[in-house]
């Protein structure tokens, strides 16, 4: 399905998104240094679990409010708030103010906003693609989202040093942006909405709309093959949120500084910046044809595959010391991460009900919320136990994964459970 052929809304969003994930690459990367150094590596690493403990809720309440009250008017109102609560982080990190423990406020704040844009921008998608087409939409996607991770982090290896107020005011000013666009050129695609349920639903009590959502939920977390898929997901996730967590804190202490080709000399954070430039520029480059080339196969055998690699490439990255192992052992990380990357949302879109499939999205992506709530462990286990043995342990977390994957697939083919989706 070509670009000229999307729906009117999904190119609207692929520009504006776009620009959004550019300037926030530009300095996202970098924040687990800022944390480390403002707060020391135990107390960084547990305040961003605490953070994303509060992702984790706004995430189901973003499903949730995605199907009842709309795919639009949510990622307008939460792209709003991301972009307020980037300028008031850019502020707080202002040397006239100097006030981490606000930054790191708003960094949370951040993310609870981010956690309420996903699943509504998610089921938007599959409101308006047809099925047969899916991998390849969510592809682009992802594959514009990569090469915003291409080049931020080499633009915020020039200028985040410099000018790390400005970034943060721009990309809030370009959040707020995107919300007007949102709000101006796109049309509401979600099908409660627009059979006017939103409204019934909106004339309930705060807490019968609490109940139902947990009612909703439970059914679907009822599904085991379901809850085995995202329990293998959020063990998988340890391995690839390294890549804005502990990777570029080990870099940094492995690099100080080093010679590469042409006498050009690199620090550890540009080195980092390399490292995560190159996982951009791969995904960009080879989303698309290796999500059709992992179409071929079937489902169960690529999503194992793809654990067993992130669990080779994140041990063999903590055997690194160079800026060359690195980006041999990312080379390695990257074709795992895109093995799945088109097949994971289309796999819950095929799945979802039509009416809950804003529910199902944020259900499905407790895999990197919760997967996020958990990963920042890694960096007070280096301290506890080292980094050797905290990349033995993320390799492991990977297996396990795949073990997982096995076990939901053997029950997700079972004739008896394919007969009761097809009923249900």
């Amino acid at each position: 399905m070509r670009i000229k052929d999307w729906d009117s809304n999904l190119k609207v969003r692929l520009f504006g998104e776009a620009l959004m994930n550019v300037t926030f690459w530009m300095f996202f990367p970098f924040l687990a240094i800022y944390f480390s150094e403002e707060f020391g590596k135990e107390t960084a690493g547990l305040s961003l679990i605490a953070a994303q403990v509060f992702s984790v809720f706004a995430n189901l309440m973003g499903g949730y409010s995605a199907d009842r009250f709309g795919r639009k008017k949510m990622m307008v109102l939460a792209a709003v708030g991301q972009g307020i609560s980037f300028i008031i982080f850019g502020i707080a990190v202002s040397p006239a103010a100097d006030l981490p423990a606000l930054a790191f406020v708003c960094f949370a704040a951040a993310g609870v906003f981010g956690a309420l844009y996903w699943p509504a921008s998610q089921a938007m998608i599959a409101d308006v693609v047809p099925e047969k087409d899916r991998s390849d939409v969510f592809a682009v996607f992802y594959t514009s989202l990569n090469i915003a991770v291409v080049l931020g982090p080499i633009l915020g290896s020039i200028f985040y040093v410099h000018y790390k107020v400005e970034l943060l005011v721009v990309s809030g000013v370009v959040c707020i942006l995107l919300a007007a666009v949102l709000s101006k050129w796109t049309r509401e695609t979600a099908p409660l909405v627009l059979n006017g349920e939103a409204k019934i639903t909106g004339q309930t009590k705060w807490y019968h709309a609490i109940s139902s959502q947990v009612k909703d939920y439970g059914i679907i977390f009822r599904d085991k093959t379901f809850l085995l898929y995202i329990l293998a997901g959020i063990l998988a996730a340890q391995t690839f949120m390294q890549l804005d967590l502990l990777m570029p804190v080990y870099i940094k202490e492995m690099i100080e500084k080093e010679t590469l080709l042409w006498n050009l000399q690199v620090t550890g954070e540009q080195a980092f910046g390399l490292v995560l430039s190159e996982n951009g520029l791969l995904v960009a480059i080879f989303t698309i044809s290796i999500t059709r080339w992992m179409t071929r196969y079937r489902e169960r055998n690529v999503f194992i595959l793809s654990s067993v690699f992130y669990a080779i490439a994140i041990l063999w990255f903590g055997q690194m010391t160079s800026t060359a192992g690195f980006l041999a052992a990312m080379a390695l990380f990257t074709f795992a991460e895109l093995m799945t990357a088109g097949l994971q949302q289309s796999f819950i879109s095929k799945i979802a009900p039509d009416t809950m499939r804003g529910q199902y999205f944020a259900a499905a992506s407790l895999r990197f919320t919760i997967g996020r709530t958990i990963a920042p462990l890694s960096i007070p286990m280096t301290v506890w136990f080292g980094f050797d043995w905290t990349f033995i342990v993320l390799s492991l977390l990977a297996a396990l994964s795949a073990v997982l994957y096995y076990v939901m697939f053997q029950r997700y083919d079972h004739p008896s459970v394919k007969k009761l989706q097809m009923n249900g």
